[in-house]
């Protein structure tokens, strides 16, 4: 399914405490994907990534503003879109194949219809053979590649993903890294990745969105104008490497200014 545009428009969100306190997490952010492109957010801990990426699914609404995806108000979760965390979120009870056609099942759809497209989603990642496994088998780039797979099932227009190789050795995250580049070449869906590694941003993305501190802004959109398809070659070029120092000159900034707040309160 070809992917969909995303327009998020002067976007604020603010959270109540259970005491009664106000959390601005977002101010009047704007934001603008073409459909089928790859943009990365990048921001300081705290500034409110994962809670514009909520507000895109659905699973939350905006304290103010609009968000639109394919041109329609965004009210409410779109059968559509898929979500990848940090964690995997696999059942442990459940083999690969089961877990990957879990959306099926929930959705009360023909499981039999969907088995061809999982199979083919284990072939991409190298997971063929895998099927009968179970998580506690795994590795733990191998439950995400898992966890993919399992977003990718019923062929979203829209993927979002929260930080979804963090928590991955230095080796595993670049080889996941190349492996999404690859799917996303293959299907060229839009997606939406959120992330703390600048290098991760630059390559993978078509433009990476840099955010302010809490409350959350976007602070600038830097146009990723390198050739695909990517490898890893590439991250030692010139090239390469001036989109990495203006991305980290853009964030930088920002994160000294999260670490003074946090010395204050400290």
């Amino acid at each position: 399914m070809p992917g969909v545009g995303v327009h998020a428009r002067q976007v604020s969100k603010v959270y109540a405490t259970k005491r009664g306190e106000r959390v601005h997490a977002l101010d009047q952010v704007s934001l603008e994907t073409a459909p089928g492109e790859f943009v990365s957010v990048l921001g300081p801990s705290g500034c409110g990534k994962s809670t514009m990426l909520m507000l895109i699914a659905g699973l939350i609404l905006p304290s103010e503003g609009e968000i639109r995806v394919a041109g329609e108000p965004l009210v409410r979760p779109r059968a559509d879109a898929s979500m990848v965390f940090q964690r995997d979120v696999l059942l442990d009870w459940r083999s690969v194949l089961d877990n990957v056609l879990l959306p099926v099942e929930i959705k009360r759809l023909d499981r039999r219809r969907y088995r061809p497209r999982a199979d083919e989603l284990l072939g991409l990642v190298g997971l063929r053979g895998f099927e009968s496994k179970y998580p506690s088998e795994l590795s733990g780039g191998m439950r995400q590649r898992v966890a993919i797979c399992r977003a990718l099932i019923q062929d979203p227009s829209l993927l979002l993903m929260d930080e979804p190789f963090g928590a991955l050795d230095a080796l595993t995250r670049h080889h996941m890294q190349e492996l999404l580049t690859g799917v996303w070449e293959k299907h060229r869906l839009t997606v939406l990745f959120i992330t703390h590694d600048v290098e991760e941003a630059v390559y993978l993305s078509d433009s990476v969105a840099v955010m302010t501190n809490r409350p959350g802004r976007i602070k600038t959109i830097v146009p990723v104008d390198l050739p695909r398809p990517r490898h890893y070659g590439m991250v030692a070029t010139p090239e390469f490497q001036r989109f990495h120092r203006i991305v980290l000159d853009a964030i930088r900034s920002e994160s000294l200014a999260a670490s003074a707040l946090d010395t204050v309160f400290i």
